[in-house]
Order: structure tokens, then C-alpha cells, then sequence
């Protein structure tokens, strides 16, 4: 997705609701998340460990309300949901 329409979305989507909830470091991990980015991804980018990825997606998962689920892909809700659907 093109950076400028994710900075948008983002800035669309700061204060209220659950979104507002997350940290700057975890929006910046669920905003990667929504690109499609892998945790290792992420983690390369924002030079961070994996494990401390996958603590920030954790911690998106609860403040969102994304309960583990077979029939839901939380990372997939998590994206929707940054993007406002």
C-alpha cells in the first residue's frame, strides 16, 4: 500500500475508539501489520527482536478485542481494523 494513503488512514484513525488505545511503537507495528509484513519484517525494519514483535502484536490483539479464534485471522482483523473497515 502507498505510504502517503497509510499515513492518511492513520492519521484518520488516531485519538478515538480502540486505535487510540495503542501505543506510537504499536501503531507503527500494526500500521506494518497492514501492509502485510511479517513479524521478522517488522522486526528488520523497525530494529527491534522478533520477540519484541510479536509482544506488540499481542498487546494490538488484546486492545483491539481480537480473541484467538480457528475460523478469524486476528492479523487480518487487526489490519481492517487499522484501516478504518
Amino acid at each position: 500500500m502507498d505510504p502517503g494513503v497509510i499515513a492518511r488512514l492513520l492519521a484518520r484513525n488516531s485519538g478515538d475508539g480502540a486505535l487510540g488505545k495503542l501505543s506510537p511503537r504499536e501503531c507503527e507495528v500494526l500500521e506494518l501489520m497492514a501492509e502485510g509484513r511479517s513479524n521478522a519484517a517488522i522486526a528488520a525494519r523497525l530494529v527491534v527482536t522478533e520477540r519484541a514483535v510479536a509482544k506488540h502484536t499481542s498487546s494490538i490483539f488484546t486492545k483491539l478485542d481480537l480473541q484467538p479464534s480457528d475460523d478469524d485471522n486476528r492479523r487480518v482483523l487487526a489490519g481492517l481494523a487499522y484501516l478504518g473497515r
